[in-house]
């Protein structure tokens, strides 16, 4: 059967609320004001190192390395405080499982906080290859870290589905669909949307 390719921050859990705490902890420690989570979930989706970009370019001022440094190692001293699953996620890897499916996941998020936040909510069994964001040279939407994630389940043929264009991109350069998950962070086009995450087992039977 068809692989399935999930990106992971915004499309299998919700960790804006960490990123987000994370975020204000750089910015406290310069003096800066917090920005809202509602603010910083619009900045997610291109890596650590743009989203403290786009943090301090909302107060007029440009991070330095050490505040990616801090970041990282702030983040990753407890990524999974209150990052939950979306509802509805559980039961579908479940149940994509269950079909024989290869499951994977592409993600821009490095390996050292991944791979805790999945074994914390359970998701680890479910997953044949995940490919961070510093897994290989490459980072979405370089669709040569797509073809790290079907080379590590050792498939052609799958699928991509994520909230970000991004994701979108990632999956046309590699000539794969992709199924936009509108309930993440961001926005994008795409001939397949999944409202839900049980939109995505009906998308899945449509594409045959």
């Amino acid at each position: 059967m068809r692989a399935v390719i999930f990106d992971l921050d915004g499309t299998l859990i919700d960790s804006a609320p960490d990123i987000a705490a994370t975020v204000n902890h750089v910015l406290a420690a310069d003096g800066l004001a917090p920005l809202e989570e509602r603010a910083i979930r619009e900045m997610i989706g291109d890596g650590a190192k743009t989203l403290l970009e786009r943090a301090f370019a909302a107060h007029g001022k440009r991070p330095e390395p050490r505040h990616l440094m801090a970041f990282v190692a702030d983040y990753q001293a407890n990524p999974v405080a209150e990052t939950v699953c979306y509802p509805g996620i559980r039961e579908l890897v479940a149940a994509l499982h269950g079909q024989g499916r290869p499951l994977g996941i592409c993600t821009n998020k490095p390996m050292a906080p991944t791979r805790p936040i999945l074994e914390a909510l359970g998701l680890t069994p479910y997953f044949s290859a995940v490919v961070g964001g510093d897994a290989t040279p490459y980072k979405k939407p370089d669709p040569r870290h797509l073809a790290a994630t079907l080379a590590a389940l050792e498939v052609s043929d799958a699928v991509m589905i994520g909230d970000h264009v991004n994701d979108m991109r990632v999956a046309e350069g590699l000539g794969i669909p992709g199924i936009f998950a509108a309930w993440g962070y961001g926005e994008a086009e795409s001939p397949f949307v999944a409202a839900t995450p049980a939109d995505i087992v009906e998308i899945l039977i449509k594409m045959g």
